[in-house]
């Protein structure tokens, strides 16, 4: 048996972090996926990033979000004891977003992204959203993800900034 695969998931289901399965299709799963895709794109962030102060940021990020996902994939009888993120890292995301404000001007409009290759990178995760079905319980988790999507906003226009480029307005 290779430890790539476990052959466990080829009847269309994934196992929880206790007992049971759930389909492949199931909201929390999708939900995981797209946790996972934001991790990736962050992490594709922090490898294209100029700035030395956003590589460290988006490491504790996405450690955040690996803990995240594990109480996502927890049954709801085990989701507890996976909860470790709590009001202290939203607090977190916010000073690091305030941080910023006083570094890089906030512009009156939408943006386009793509200014400088670190600062698109750093709008990806910001696209990647979750759809609340009302399973998942506590209400830190979606606070957590839109403070993120602020905070990787802020590092955008950092990254552009850094870079020499001024962000492009979304109106001509």
């Amino acid at each position: 048996m290779s430890p790539f695969y476990t052959r466990t998931g080829d009847d269309g289901s994934t196992g929880l972090l206790g007992e049971g399965r759930l389909p492949k299709y199931h909201p929390r799963i999708e939900a995981l996926g797209a946790l996972d895709e934001a991790s990736a794109a962050l992490g594709l962030a922090r490898a294209l990033c100029q700035t030395p102060q956003t590589k460290p940021i988006l490491m504790d990020v996405q450690r955040d979000l690996y803990a995240l996902m594990a109480e996502i994939a927890a049954t709801p009888e085990n989701a507890e004891r996976f909860r470790t993120l709590g009001p202290p890292r939203i607090q977190w995301l916010e000073s690091q977003a305030d941080n910023l404000s006083a570094t890089v001007p906030l512009p009156a409009e939408f943006i386009l992204p793509g200014d400088s290759l670190s600062g698109a990178a750093l709008a990806l995760p910001r696209t990647i959203e979750l759809l609340d079905t009302g399973e998942i319980k506590n209400p830190i988790l979606l606070q957590y993800l839109n403070r993120l999507s602020s905070l990787c906003f802020a590092l955008e226009l950092l990254e552009n900034q850094s870079a020499g480029h001024d962000t492009t307005l979304a109106k001509k």
